[in-house]
């Protein structure tokens, strides 16, 4: 499928920042330390993760959601989780979208009120999302297959988010 390409930034690397930048960097794994030595040993775990990041928030097919609006969405999911300092990293890429990324901002007047809730929604109460909610933004004119892209995104900020809890738990003991 044409959204997981990941985009690239002209030379065929994969643009923007990779797992190790975002996701070791958030949690605080150094080059050295067992947590650094616990993470060489998973290396292709986090060579996946950095492939599902891109995939995520930086794919070449972007359907309805460019690469900005994603990092504020991101941003805002990291935030809505307590995960500050992930938030602080995709804010930085959210560009013209920042005002997004804070969950006190409903995005009535910039048209993206029905998504901000959606998100916020599978965010913070998954288990409540219902048929009526995807009828909802449908209801708005977003396409299924832009659905499936805003959900990628929650799926994949809900992984990164414990993944970064459970190395910081390996480094001291606190998430």
């Amino acid at each position: 499928m044409d959204s997981h390409r990941v985009g690239t930034d002209g030379t065929g690397r994969a643009s923007g920042m990779s797992a190790n930048e975002t996701t070791l960097a958030t949690a605080g794994i150094g080059e050295t330390g067992s947590a650094a030595d616990a993470v060489a040993l998973r290396s292709n775990i986090f060579e996946m993760t950095s492939v599902a990041e891109q995939a995520v928030l930086r794919p070449r097919e972007t359907g309805r959601w460019p690469h900005s609006l994603r990092a504020a969405l991101a941003a805002r999911i990291a935030t809505l989780n307590g995960a500050g300092d992930l938030a602080v990293r995709y804010a930085a890429e959210a560009g013209d979208f920042a005002g997004l990324a804070n969950p006190a901002h409903d995005g009535a007047a910039e048209g993206f009120g029905p998504v901000l809730a959606f998100m916020d929604k599978v965010a913070v109460e998954t288990r409540n999302v219902v048929a009526p909610d995807i009828s909802a933004l449908q209801d708005v004119g977003v396409a299924d297959a832009d659905i499936v892209r805003l959900s990628e995104l929650n799926a994949f900020l809900a992984y990164q988010i414990r993944v970064v809890a459970g190395l910081r738990l390996m480094m001291d003991g606190k998430p």
